[in-house]
């Protein structure tokens, strides 16, 4: 009783009387003695043998079943049959009729069989009756203990066979079947037991369960919510039983007349008067006696607490059909107790702020997520109000997923309750639901706490079961100074940026930031080598030198052996400006580079000659210094400078390094540049080595060295002599330049040229005699040739040539003679000629005198001609542009007059000389 009184009432029911026609609103016929219900009707039996039908719209209809009395009915829910037990005679000889609804027969339902309910020859009254909705099984209680097993099918006499199941001396009150897979029980309880019987298995196997009964009507089969268990109300109690054992108890007092299942509630009318099961047993007409009132309870068994509770008189019976409960009462009437809706219920729960209870009930009525998430809200806001934070928070975590959570956040934020605030973040992160913003919050309420070992927790869970923002994770961590758990982060999850720029930036660990560069695939490695290495040059120069080296010629992570022919490499260029404040390392890695990697850049190599160069002009040691100078030598002859000439010549001026700037203008063939580089550092010997070395390539070297010692007031005289020498056996200068030149020179005096002078004039003495003789020789020619001329016009030719000018033999008739007294076989000079007025022996001589003829003709008309077409013509630039182009005016000869004026001669003859310098002579 005491756990009875805790249970809460409420009224979720509400109770409505249907009237009939009558002032008394009965829509029931007297003297009933049996109901159920299904297939959308409620049925009632009577004590004049009629069944009578109340449908939805309460239209009464029925039909005579028997011609005595109906005492039991029993309506299948999934089928349109109904069982009834009656008598059609007087005395003890009640009789089963199975009814088809759904077929008639001259008006009323079609009766499909018909047989006497007696177990064996000795007559009993029937206490009891349930079928089972596969209408294979059929069972009857006697008041004589006994009860009867109809198996098979149950609608016809043929297929179906009958057997007492159960014998014993206590009257049976009631019998229902459970079915469970393929296995199906009988549950029957009497006055003194309840038992079990396995009817899957043959012989029926029966197992007593309990040693206490119930009265008539007062056990039913509960639905699956309470897993299907036998239901036994006893005045004391009520006991819930499975096949094979006993279930759970309540302790619900009071004498128990009728009891009902419905949607997961147990129906139970009682009176307070205790009166034994075995005296209720004596019928009906006891109840009809005593009217007593009569208390209708709902009881939700899941929830414990009471959904509904009234007063009625004289209660026939309990249905459940349309939704709804059924009560029918002795005076005819019916009352319906409809159910209220879930929402309805759900906020009577709430006024009484009975939030536990709300949520149970809204989970066994199967409320979606949404009702439910609004059920815990409630309830955390109405325990945030009481000021119970922790259990608030708790209600709020089971909002996760339908709630938003900045409701939540902003609540403990403003009550400053961090631990509740963090409890509630970390559900919402296992959940997957947390965004950046909550990652961030969560970790600062960690670091504000300072409660490593849960912010450790948090981070270091598996990689699958990650459930923040890893990358705002890194962030608050550091920014909070946990750089620890920020750098674990940031290498497991392979944030490799985050990793270098705490590792690097915050913790200063410069060699472990490099080991981690070291083992990263080829494009992240060469990417953070770019970002970090200026960083890393500077703390660990060598180190990081070492890792460039293998970057850029044959990478692999974590320094493992190539599995391919080759590996990844790195642009070895781009490195270069990490070097900016470390020459050495830098040297080291270039050197490297061009070692094992003959074709890197052209950066590399220009890189490494500056170095160099920069090294050489620094050092003071003689002998380091004459090293380098091998060094810078041997990288410019190494052919990596053809494309960049003049960026490495540039380089070499820019150090003053004088062998590689020499070795540069020899390898561009600027041999003018070698002598102009003597000139300027004075080296007078360099500068006439120069012009014997590169005079057959320019000749005008010697020109320029004349006029170079000339300029010089020192003395020169040696060098200018030597000089002389060369010009005069070359002649590649009229002696009277070469006098202009030196005439300026106050150190030259005329001992200086008076050999080459006088070696010029004798040579000219000696040409003079040798053209004299020449043109004796070519007037006496010429004497000779008109004397033949005038004897070839006057006199006979005479030939007396014997053989042929071409093949030699012997002349024969016919033959051709020429007057220039070749003879020939008329048939070798057919074969042989080429123009049959020229003699094929003297024709090649013959044109070039003829082609020389003409050449003169042709000079001697040329002034003539260009002088008239340059007065004729409107455009006498394009004329005179015309004989350049056709060569007319490319040897010339200069005729240099001194000027009179004292003042100006120096410059007209340095210009003068410069000209004469520069136009290129016959050799």
């Amino acid at each position: 009783m005491a756990a009875y009184l805790q249970w809460r009432r409420f009224v979720f029911f509400e109770k409505e009387s249907l009237g009939g026609p009558g002032e008394a609103g009965a829509l029931l016929p007297p003297g009933i003695s049996a109901c159920d219900s299904g297939r959308g009707s409620l049925l009632c039996g009577d004590m004049e043998g009629n069944v009578w039908f109340l449908p939805r719209s309460l239209q009464i209809t029925s039909f005579q079943a028997y011609k005595l009395r109906v005492t039991h009915l029993f309506q299948l829910k999934q089928h349109g049959i109904l069982v009834s037990v009656g008598e059609d005679e007087e005395g003890i000889n009640p009789l089963v009729k199975v009814w088809n609804l759904d077929k008639r027969d001259g008006g009323t339902p079609l009766c499909t069989r018909i047989f006497p309910a007696i177990p064996g020859n000795k007559p009993t009254v029937v206490s009891c009756i349930t079928v089972h909705e596969n209408l294979n099984f059929m069972a009857i209680g006697f008041t004589d203990g006994s009860v009867v097993l109809t198996k098979g099918d149950i609608t016809r006499d043929r297929h179906s066979k009958t057997q007492i199941l159960h014998k014993g001396s206590h009257p049976v009150t009631g019998l229902a079947f459970r079915q469970a897979g393929k296995t199906t029980h009988l549950f029957v309880v009497t006055t003194e037991d309840v038992l079990s019987y396995e009817l899957s298995v043959k012989d029926y196997p029966r197992m007593e369960l309990d040693t206490h009964g119930c009265g008539l009507r007062c056990s039913v089969l509960s639905d699956p919510s309470q897993d299907m268990q036998f239901v036994v109300a006893g005045n004391e109690c009520v006991y819930l039983y499975q096949p094979d054992e006993r279930g759970p108890c309540f302790a619900f007092e009071g004498q128990k007349l009728i009891v009902q299942w419905y949607r997961g509630y147990l129906v139970v009318v009682s009176k307070d008067s205790k009166v034994s099961p075995k005296s209720e047993f004596a019928g009906r007409a006891a109840d009809v006696q005593n009217s007593d009132k009569q208390t209708l309870t709902v009881y939700d068994l899941y929830n414990k607490f009471i959904a509904y509770s009234t007063v009625f008189e004289d209660v026939i019976d309990v249905l459940a059909e349309w939704g709804s409960l059924y009560v029918l009462t002795r005076d005819g009437k019916v009352h319906v107790l409809q159910e209220k809706d879930t929402q309805t219920k759900l906020e009577m729960l709430f006024k009484k702020n009975l939030f536990v209870m709300a949520i149970n009930l809204a989970k066994s009525q199967h409320l979606d997520s949404d009702g439910l998430s609004e059920i815990f809200r409630q309830y955390g806001d109405h325990l945030y109000n009481k000021g119970d934070h922790d259990g608030a928070i708790q209600q709020y975590i089971r909002t996760i997923g339908k709630l938003e959570p900045s409701y939540v956040i902003r609540k403990f934020l403003d009550a400053q309750r961090i631990h509740n605030l963090t409890a509630y973040l970390q559900a919402l992160h296992l959940q997957s639901l947390a965004n950046a913003d909550h990652t961030t919050l969560l970790l600062n309420c960690y670091t504000k706490l300072k409660d490593s070992a849960k912010l450790e927790e948090f981070i270091k869970t598996s990689e699958s079961e990650v459930h923040f923002d890893v990358e705002t994770a890194i962030k608050v961590l550091r920014q909070a100074g946990y750089y620890t758990h920020a750098v674990y982060l940031a290498e497991k999850h392979a944030h490799h940026e985050w990793y270098l720029k705490i590792q690097l930036e915050d913790i200063k660990n410069y060699q472990e930031g490099l080991r981690y560069i070291g083992k990263l695939p080829f494009a992240q490695a060469e990417s953070n080598m770019k970002r970090y290495g200026k960083i890393l040059m500077g703390q660990v120069p060598n180190e990081t030198t070492q890792l460039l080296k293998v970057l850029c010629t044959d990478y692999q992570p974590n320094g493992e052996a190539s599995s391919r022919a080759e590996g990844n490499k790195a642009n070895s260029e781009e490195f270069i400006p990490i070097f900016a404040n470390n020459p050495r390392e830098l040297k080291a890695f270039l050197e490297h580079m061009t070692h094992v990697q003959s074709d890197s850049s052209q950066g590399v190599y220009d890189t490494l000659l500056e170095l160099r160069l920069q090294n050489w002009a620094h050092e003071e040691d003689p002998k380091v210094k004459k090293q380098l100078q091998v060094e810078a030598i041997s990288l410019l002859k190494s052919g990596r400078f053809v494309t960049v000439f003049d960026k490495a010549l540039v380089l070499c001026q820019m150090h003053n390094f004088k062998d590689g700037v020499l070795y540069l203008y020899e390898q561009g063939k600027l041999f003018q540049q070698i002598m102009h580089y003597h000139m300027q550092n004075e080296e007078y010997r360099k500068v006439i080595e120069v012009c014997e070395l590169y005079e057959d390539q320019e000749p005008c070297l010697w020109e320029q060295a004349l006029s170079y010692f000339a300029r010089k007031e020192e003395d020169c005289k040696e060098y200018i002599t030597e000089t002389l020498q060369h010009i005069e056996k070359k002649n590649l200068m009229p002696p009277l330049l070469v006098v202009q030149t030196l005439a300026h020179n106050s150190t030259a005096t005329l001992s200086v040229i008076k050999d080459y002078l006088i070696s010029k004039l004798q040579k000219q003495s000696e040409q003079t005699e040798e053209d004299e003789q020449l043109i004796q020789k070519y007037r006496k020619e010429t004497a000779r040739i008109r004397q033949e001329m005038e004897d070839l016009r006057n006199s006979p030719k005479i030939f007396q040539k014997t053989k042929c000018s071409i093949c030699s033999s012997a002349l024969e008739l016919p033959s051709v003679h020429f007057l220039c007294g070749h003879s020939f076989h008329q048939h070798c000079f057919e074969s042989y000629c080429e123009s049959d007025s020229e003699c094929p022996t003297c024709i090649q001589e013959n044109r070039k005198v003829l082609e020389m003829i003409r050449a003169q003709e042709q000079r001697k008309d040329l002034h003539n001609q260009f002088q008239r077409q340059l007065q004729c013509s409107n455009d006498g630039f394009s004329v005179i542009a015309d004989y350049f182009g056709r060569g007319v005016f490319n040897k010339l000869t200069l005729i240099t007059d001194l000027p009179s004026s004292k003042s100006s001669a120096p410059i007209d003859a340095g210009l003068q000389r410069e000209l004469l310098m520069h136009t290129k002579r016959p050799s």
